[in-house]
Parts: structure tokens; C-alpha cells; sequence
């Protein structure tokens, strides 16, 4: 006899929705009344951050709120919106549902930038094509929602997530922050900050055989990382960057134990200060804190 048939809807949406986003969707397949129980709006509610709905309503995205809660969710994992008027931006990490941030370059202090001759900000084609792919999760098939774990690759990733990036044009020293509220981030979750960049294929000097600091500090646990890396290393250094699948890189700055309650914050940086050797070619897309170990 299917459980199905013995206990109340209700019972099993609290069940399920007392799991995982995972295991929802494999729960889904077992049969056509699980399928219906675990796509219901009360599961999916659950594994959404519980300020959902006031980070979409402040977003470019406030239409989100009208779609169901699975398609909510899955919308928030495959594609980030933009929050504070475009400067950041928010996405939920796949398995999880823990949130990510990314501090894009215009939420940072960038010093110097006062005259184009150091930064300039310049606006990247979204692609080839100028259209982005889109999900119409309602109709995915059991095949699909089996598939859409493993996986987990974003079509977003294909995409510059924000309007603008920060180009250095010629600056003799670095020097960048960014601060974030803990309270914003999920709690009891293990966080690593990514410093986002590129650099240009032509006309890119000053990173070679030189290390840069990156630099976080979470005041609240009283935690201070620097670690001093290479942007641009040569073939037999060692290696910290990671092709992020979008065109851009990343390099882990740091990580930390996000158990601070409403009271923390978290800063960072990226410094380098020999002034002999003039820098010139690097491009920021921001800083991005997600949990640990989790694809972009």
C-alpha cells in the first residue's frame, strides 16, 4: 500500500519539506501523488531563506513573487538578481539553499578612481546574441528534475551578472574593500570570499612574478586571513585561480564559520603596494561570498 494512500497531504509536506531541495525533487519521482505533494508551495517555502520576499520585493526582479515557490527557488539558484540598485547581487545556492552574495565592482571602494587615467567603467555584451536562455520549470519532465541536481550549471554563468565592471587602466599601487553584514548571510554555514576578475589578453602588466594580498576580516570571532597570491602565475607556480565556467576567474581570499548572529561584519580587501612596477590590465566583476565548496 503507497504511504500516500495512508497519510493526509498535509503530513507529507511536512515531511518532505523537512529534507532538502534534493530530495524533494527525487521524491517527486516516485509517483504521480508524491510528484503532487512535492511540488507544493508549502514544501518549497521552506527551503526559501525566510527574508525572501523582502530581498525580491528591493530587487529588479520583484515580479519573482508571483510565481509559485518551486519556481522561486530554482530562479534564484540559476539566475542572480540584482539588489541595491545593481550593485549586488543575490542567488541561492543549489543544494543548499544557503545564500550567496556578490558585492559587485561599483559596491566596492576602488582607490584611486578618480580620473579614467587609473579606472574606467565599462559596460560588457550579456553574449553573442544579446538573449539569455530561460526555464519553464512547470514542465520539467521527471528525466530533467533528476538531472537538474548533478548538474547544477547555470545558464546564467554564460552572462556578465552585473551592467558594469572595473577596468584598470595604469595605477601604481592597489587598493580595494567591500564590507558585508553577517546578519544578511545563513547562519551555521561555512563561507568562502572569492575575489572575481580577468584580465585583459593584451596590455596586462605588473602581475607577473608579484603577489597581490587578499585580505578578510570577520570582526565579531575576531578572525584576520591574508593570504599573498600571484593574479597572472607562471606555469611552474603554484596555481589558486579557478575558471569559473563564465569567462571570468576566481581565487579564494578567505573563509569563516558564519556563527555571529545580527552583530558582524565582514571585510575585505585586495592590496598591492610596489610602487615600482606600474599595474595595468586587471578587470573586476566584484566579490562573491558563498558557502564552502559550492559551484558558482
Amino acid at each position: 500500500m503507497e504511504i500516500t494512500s495512508i497519510l493526509p497531504e498535509e503530513c507529507l509536506c511536512l515531511i518532505i519539506s523537512l529534507t532538502s531541495p534534493e530530495d524533494a525533487c527525487r521524491s517527486a519521482m516516485i509517483s504521480h501523488a508524491f510528484r503532487s505533494v512535492a511540488n507544493r508551495d508549502e514544501v518549497w517555502e521552506k527551503f526559501l531563506p525566510s527574508d525572501y520576499r523582502s530581498i525580491i520585493s528591493g530587487s529588479s526582479s520583484s515580479s519573482l513573487l508571483s510565481l509559485g515557490k518551486k519556481d522561486v527557488y530554482f530562479h534564484l539558484c540559476f539566475h542572480p538578481i540584482l539588489i541595491q540598485i545593481g550593485t549586488k547581487s543575490f542567488q541561492l545556492e543549489k543544494k543548499s539553499g544557503k545564500k550567496c552574495y556578490m558585492m559587485g565592482a561599483r559596491a566596492l571602494s576602488i582607490i584611486p578612481e578618480g580620473t579614467p587615467a587609473h579606472w574606467i567603467w565599462t559596460s560588457l555584451q550579456e553574449s553573442s546574441d544579446g538573449e539569455k536562455p530561460t526555464f519553464d520549470f512547470k514542465r520539467m519532465t521527471k528525466r530533467m528534475a533528476l538531472l537538474i541536481f548533478p548538474l547544477f550549471t547555470s545558464c546564467f554563468d554564460f552572462f556578465n551578472r552585473f551592467p558594469e565592471t572595473a577596468e584598470l587602466k595604469q595605477v601604481w599601487w592597489l587598493n580595494m574593500r567591500g564590507e558585508i553584514e553577517t546578519k544578511i548571510l545563513s547562519s551555521d554555514t561555512n563561507y568562502a570570499v572569492y575575489f572575481v576578475f580577468k584580465l585583459r589578453k593584451e596590455h596586462t602588466t605588473g602581475f607577473t612574478q608579484r603577489t597581490v594580498g587578499l585580505h578578510v576580516h570577520v570582526d565579531k570571532i575576531g578572525l584576520r586571513e591574508v593570504r599573498m597570491v600571484s593574479l597572472d602565475p607562471l606555469r611552474d607556480e603554484p596555481r589558486y585561480i579557478r575558471e569559473r565556467g563564465d569567462g571570468w576567474m576566481e581565487i579564494e581570499m578567505g573563509a569563516f564559520f558564519n556563527n555571529c548572529g545580527d552583530d558582524g561584519s565582514v571585510e575585505f580587501s585586495v592590496w598591492e603596494a610596489h610602487t615600482n612596477y606600474v599595474k595595468q590590465g586587471l578587470i573586476i566583476e566584484g566579490i562573491e561570498l558563498r558557502p564552502k565548496d559550492s559551484a558558482s
